[in-house]
C-alpha cells in the first residue's frame, strides 16, 4: 500500500485515547458549521493533527472566528459550540 508523504501527522492520540486523523475532519467544503464539526477542527488543531494557518485557509474561517470557537470550548466544552441567533426583543 502507497501512502502519499504529506506535512505533519496522519494520526493523533485525544488525551482520552481516541485516535484522530485526518479523516475524521470535516471536508473543506464545509458550509454548514454543527458543533461536532466544529469541535473536530479545534481538537484537530490543539492536538497537532493541522496547523491553524491550514484549518483558517482550509475551512476559510477569519482568526476571530476560530479564536470563538477554541474560547467557547474552553468555557463551555462542546456545548458551548451550538450557537444559535441571539433575538433582540426589547423594541426602542
Amino acid at each position: 500500500m502507497y501512502l502519499k508523504k504529506i506535512d505533519g501527522p496522519r494520526a493523533v492520540t485525544l488525551p482520552d485515547g481516541q485516535i484522530m486523523t485526518l479523516a475524521d475532519l470535516p471536508p473543506e467544503n464545509t458550509r454548514r458549521w454543527v458543533a461536532s464539526r466544529k469541535l473536530a477542527v479545534v481538537r484537530g488543531v490543539a492536538y497537532g493533527l493541522i496547523e491553524q494557518s491550514d484549518a483558517l485557509s482550509r475551512y476559510g474561517l477569519s482568526r476571530e472566528e476560530f479564536h470563538e470557537w477554541i474560547s467557547a470550548v474552553n468555557a463551555h466544552g462542546e456545548e458551548g459550540l451550538k450557537v444559535t441567533s441571539v433575538k433582540n426583543d426589547r423594541q426602542p
